[in-house]
């Protein structure tokens, strides 16, 4: 009777977990039907460094320099005071004996990213020791990806980060833009200051979460950090801090101990001169990056390097995305995004996987290499899921035309523009750069000439509508202001924008402008400001 009792019972939690799993079943392939698959992770991220997450391990003691470093006090430019404990010394030794050259290469790939980094905390009000988190959540890489799921030189979650406007979908990371996301960081670390009150419990919450630290800090009857720390062994196992999380401030404080001292420690000081001149730029949803990136004349991969957020070769069709171009190369790059003939692309396909299909039985469909198909969807597996999307390139079939206008009203405007021509070409111009020299459009000026490309040739006359306008004088003085010689001033000891400014001549607002500060204009020594000296 028990045992006809006990093979009953299996099978009904067999049955239940049959429908359960029939249910989960469902469930997806619903999903799978009204939006993309989605994976976590893209084919081109990189794992975290190892040393990002590793435990100290300690295989030589500190010289005399290294503890008379760790023991002092610095505080020119770093705000946060810092606690001696055994946990600071640990990693203090770790990055400068065995993680070494990790601390090196991480030093090296923060210089294109430091000095924003610093500007953007600044106008947030935010202490300069903070510029120095990205290397313990990632080690300033922008492609990294966790375990569970974190993205970029931040280590967002994509629900953190959506909290704070960053997308994250088939086909944009966000998370990976390192402007949009250090804008974020900022932000967030700012509601967690208000939050706790607290820079310490702030980053703690950085890495574990507000819920999580509120709750240990409400259990364990406390407001300060290291308090916690001592009190966690007895909280509740679910209440606990994880060892990453009690490790996080002191290994903080430790990079940050060896960032202030690099040349007493024997590192190579990091530049601050090598940030990444860039243009960002909105471009319309559907945009064929590749087409773009040519039009700059660069491969994929060097767009990318810029671009990291775009997990396609085609910006995603559903919004306005920023893309960021090289400054060398932005002319030709926004002159194609200008041109009514260079519209979004419309020559690819979404194609829905189905059971059985394969890469070469799609490739067979469409047309198509497989290794054209692979490197549109930034992938190198073999393996496709049903209900996976890929896109599949097509023959510009779908390409639209540059003008609707009659060929009789293309005529009329060439023959008043070969009248009225008002501007003659230089050698270099493009209709881009002529539409913002004057104040006007690329479709206007195409509209206002008869144009159908963006072709011209030296010595022509294009004609420059409404050029006694307001704006176009505007445009003029700008255009003149960004001719004038730019100079890269290296902030001294008591130097504000007022003495910069009698010092070159230049007014204060425009040291704002061109150094994108706040009203307070807050600066500091070391900083360089850039101004441009007529």
């Amino acid at each position: 009777m028990e045992l006809f009792k006990s093979v009953r019972l299996l099978a009904v939690i067999l049955l239940i977990a049959g429908l359960v799993a029939g249910c989960a079943t469902k469930k997806s392939v619903d999903v799978a039907i009204t939006e993309p698959v989605v994976s976590e992770v893209p084919d081109d991220a990189e794992a975290l460094d190892p040393e990002v997450a590793a435990t100290p391990e300690i295989d030589e003691d500190l010289t005399q320099t290294e503890q008379a470093v760790l023991n002092a006090r610095f505080g020119l430019l770093f705000d946060l005071e810092a606690h001696d404990t055994k946990e600071v010394e640990k990693y203090f030794n770790y990055f400068n004996h065995k993680a070494r050259k990790t601390m090196v290469r991480w030093l090296e790939r923060s210089q294109p990213y430091l000095p924003y980094v610093r500007r953007v905390f600044t106008q947030y009000g935010l202490p300069q020791d903070l510029v120095l988190l990205p290397f313990v959540e990632s080690g300033y890489n922008v492609r990294a990806y966790s375990w569970a799921g974190a993205g970029g030189m931040w280590q967002f979650m994509k629900g953190t980060g959506r909290l704070y406007g960053l997308k994250s979908d088939w086909w944009i990371d966000e998370r990976r833009d390192p402007y949009k996301a250090t804008d974020a960081a900022a932000r967030h670390l700012r509601d967690l200051h208000d939050r706790f009150g607290d820079w310490y419990l702030a980053l703690a919450a950085y890495n574990a979460g507000e819920g999580k630290i509120s709750r240990a800090l409400k259990q364990a009857g406390c407001d300060d950090f290291f308090e916690l720390t001592k009190k966690n062994g007895r909280l509740s196992r679910r209440v606990r801090l994880k060892t990453e999380t009690k490790h996080y401030v002191p290994k903080f404080i430790a990079i940050s101990k060896i960032f202030q001292n690099l040349d007493t420690l024997g590192f190579k000081p990091v530049s601050w001169d090598m940030e990444t001149e860039i243009v960002p730029v909105k471009i319309p949803g559907g945009t064929d990056l590749l087409a773009l990136a040519r039009a700059g004349g660069m491969t994929w991969n060097e767009f990318h390097t810029y671009n990291s957020a775009f997990r396609r070769q085609v910006s995603p069709p559903h919004m306005v995305a920023t893309a960021y171009l090289p400054v060398a190369k932005a002319d030709k790059m926004m002159a194609y995004l200008a041109d009514p003939s260079s519209r979004p692309y419309a020559g690819y396909t979404r194609h829905r996987v189905r059971s059985g299909d394969s890469w070469w039985r799609i490739s067979r469909r469409y047309h198509v290499p497989v290794s054209v198909l692979k490197k549109v969807n930034n992938t190198r597996s073999n393996t496709l899921r049903p209900g996976q999307h890929v896109m599949v390139p097509g023959n510009s079939t779908g390409r639209a035309v540059a003008s609707s206008r009659s060929s009789r009203s293309t005529a009329q405007a060439r023959a008043i523009a070969a009248k009225r021509g008002n501007y003659v070409v230089r050698s270099g111009d493009t209709l881009w750069s002529i539409s913002r020299k004057f104040g006007t459009t690329v479709s206007t000026l195409k509209r206002s000439n008869g144009l159908h490309t963006s072709r011209l040739k030296v010595g022509q006359k294009v004609y420059i509508p409404n050029n006694s306008g307001a704006a176009t004088k505007q445009a003029v003085k700008d255009a003149q202001t960004v001719k004038s010689q730019l100079v890269h001033y290296k902030v001294r000891r008591g130097d504000n924008l007022s003495t910069i400014s009698r010092k070159f001549s230049v007014k204060v607002s425009d040291l704002r402008k061109w150094n994108a500060l706040n009203r307070k204009g807050t600066i500091y020594a070391g900083q360089r400001l850039k101004v441009y000296v007529r």
